[in-house]
């Protein structure tokens, strides 16, 4: 008989550890500079890994804004969607909240909390409402699949393959489009004003290679920070 316990005590333990190692289910820095919080489950200590996801980020990054993903979150904790609300409620920096249909109970609720106390923009589609919770329409709709957003959660910079599967071809096709007739247009303006001459090779504009977010959602949500950010700076 206690050997029978100890399993399950063991069982439990284990469980209540996964759960808990599931409520932050990424954290990760953005266009260098807003933080990208992507919540798995609304559990007990979801407020908690949260604070120190942040406090990891802004040690070696200059964090504008963040982007807090509920996008097929879900939770049954109504006091750690209260502390989580409370949490975002005592920062400063911009806040966009991203939902969908698959954004359920307690991730609804933590949702519709900074949405009545108006912390942050919300992007997406409708989150599914509860008994007592939702539904939490996005301030700024995007119209994008279930499965496709699906895909972006595993790798924003991919692009969809043309098929049924909706699966992310790789990073290598991810790059923007590059407007080769304007290029060669600042080239020749160079050569005109004696900067270069036809022979000089022409180097790869970093910005222009660099890989973007095709994520739409999130794609709008940093603009949107992005945008606040100029906007803060030129009111200083």
């Amino acid at each position: 008989m206690t050997r029978r316990l100890f399993i399950l005590a063991a069982v439990f333990l284990a469980a209540q550890f996964f759960a808990r190692a599931d409520d932050l289910a990424k954290s990760s820095v953005l266009e260098n500079d807003v933080a990208y919080l992507r919540v798995g489950h609304v559990g007990t200590n979801l407020a908690e890994e949260i604070q120190s996801a942040q406090a990891a980020l802004a040690a070696t990054n200059k964090i504008i804004g963040t982007v807090l993903d509920l996008r097929f979150a879900d939770g049954s904790e109504s006091a750690a969607a209260k502390a989580t609300a409370d949490l975002f409620a005592a920062k400063k920096t911009p806040l966009a909240i991203l939902v969908n249909g698959d954004t359920r109970d307690g991730a609804v609720e933590l949702a519709e909390l900074l949405k009545d106390a108006r912390d942050g923009l919300f992007f997406g589609s409708t989150a599914g409402g509860t008994k007592s919770w939702g539904p939490v329409q996005p301030d700024i709709a995007v119209k994008v699949s279930l499965a496709d957003e699906r895909a972006f959660l595993e790798n924003p910079y991919g692009t969809l393959a043309q098929s049924g599967t909706n699966s992310i071809v790789s990073t290598n096709n991810s790059l923007p489009f590059i407007d080769h007739t304007s290029e060669a247009d600042l080239v020749r303006a160079k050569i005109k004003d004696g900067d270069e001459d036809e022979n000089t090779p022409q180097q790869p504009d970093a910005e222009l290679l660099r890989p973007f977010i095709r994520d739409p959602a999130l794609a709008r949500a940093l603009d949107l920070i992005k945008g606040l950010a100029v906007v803060r700076q030129s009111r200083l």
